[in-house]
């Protein structure tokens, strides 16, 4: 694997697939009226899921357990900022798992460092012979001062933006910008051991998992831990009005001018907002965060089609994008510091994007979660 996609993004918008923006039309959404066969279906599924946290088990530490249960993944009814690959929604029901309470700290990703000797892909090089697979035959190779070990990392503009579909108007690939060095050379995380870990790819992500023996969420997985047992647009209700106080999201015009109302301009040490009700911090806001299902878009209508609640869904078993079918993208959940109404609203519990797994930016980073599976198998 070579850290090479966050580079094809920035030479060709065309194919950045991990944008708020990538349907920008409003859909129209049905309520989902409950009858009773669906109250009894839904309480004979519940019964095969793994609700209570057993006693004898004790919970790691940094994580809250998340009590199994059946919701309706994808956008609801009253959310008119829906884009199209988040509905329809569809039964799902997921087992109890521990998750981590916030995002994994730069503290923590720091000792994975230092005890295995571990290089991020944002501190390799990119490999062109891996980097030209996803380019159209014929592509020119970048010049040798691009095919350097380096990020993406987010810039401001001068003007308002007029053409949404240009994202390297607001992202630029930066030489040996990485997770020691967010904002590329001359920056550092000294002094932020409780800030978010970015840069991140999901091959990072996973190494981090392996090391630390636990595994990224699902999607279904996310997004119950976000959701709780709300049917609501955001973690918290329905009213946009508080997302200052409930979440670090670009306040102001985007991406001219933050007004910091939410108290930080970039990124926030993590547990600076409100929990959710099952005291996770950041569900909404500050990093987007790898899950482990692959994107894509024809999944969440093929649920929706089948008409049965899926019980712990892992996503599609092949990635696919219409766009680029070319790539391999996994789904990102929860929004970042840079979202915003008027161009995205990603804080909002069903949005989901696409990003290729050797990408990796400033915003990106990864909560992990912990199974009962996996405990028994630690102690076997």
């Amino acid at each position: 694997m070579s850290h090479n996609s966050s580079l094809i993004i920035f030479m060709s918008a065309v194919i950045f697939c991990f944008s708020c923006k990538e349907e920008v039309k409003q859909i129209q959404l049905k309520d989902h009226k409950i009858d009773q066969k669906s109250k009894a279906n839904n309480k004979k599924v519940l019964a095969e899921v793994l609700v209570n946290k057993p006693a004898n088990i004790s919970t790691p530490e940094g994580m809250v357990w998340i009590p199994g249960g059946t919701f309706r993944q994808g956008a609801v009814p009253q959310d008119t900022m829906a884009m199209a690959h988040e509905v329809p929604s569809h039964k799902v029901a997921v087992d109890g798992f521990f998750i981590d309470i916030a995002e994994v700290t730069n503290k923590q990703f720091r000792k994975f460092v230092k005890e295995t000797g571990y290089k991020t892909l944002a501190e390799t090089a990119p490999n062109w012979e891996e980097m030209k697979k996803q380019l159209p035959e014929g592509t020119p190779k970048p010049h040798d001062s691009l095919m350097r070990a380096g990020s993406l990392t987010f810039i401001k503009t001068k003007t308002a933006v007029k053409n949404w579909y240009d994202f390297s108007q607001w992202w630029q690939w930066t030489i040996g910008a990485n997770w020691q060095q967010p904002n590329g050379p001359g920056s550092s995380i000294k002094g932020k051991d409780n800030y978010p870990v970015v840069h991140i790819a999901y091959v990072d992500a996973q190494a981090y998992c392996k090391w630390a023996g636990k595994r990224l969420p699902t999607e279904a997985e996310w997004e119950r831990a976000a959701r709780g047992n709300k049917v609501t647009t955001y973690f918290w209700g329905d009213d946009s009005a508080v997302l200052e106080k409930m979440a670090n999201t670009w306040n102001g015009q985007f991406p001219v001018a933050n007004t910091t109302l939410d108290g930080f301009e970039r990124l926030a040490p993590v547990k600076s907002y409100q929990p959710n009700e099952f005291g996770l911090y950041d569900m909404a806001g500050n990093v987007w965060e790898w899950t482990s299902d692959w994107y894509n878009v024809n999944y969440y209508k093929e649920l929706a089609d089948s008409n049965k609640t899926v019980i712990n869904p892992t996503g599609a078993s092949r990635p696919f994008n219409h766009n680029n079918p070319l790539v391999k993208e996994k789904i990102m959940k929860g929004g970042s510091f840079l979202c915003n109404a008027s161009y995205c609203a990603s804080y909002r519990i069903s949005s989901r994007m696409a990003t290729t797994i050797d990408s990796s930016l400033e915003h990106l980073g990864f909560r992990t979660v912990v199974t009962l599976d996996m405990i028994t198998k630690s102690n076997n």
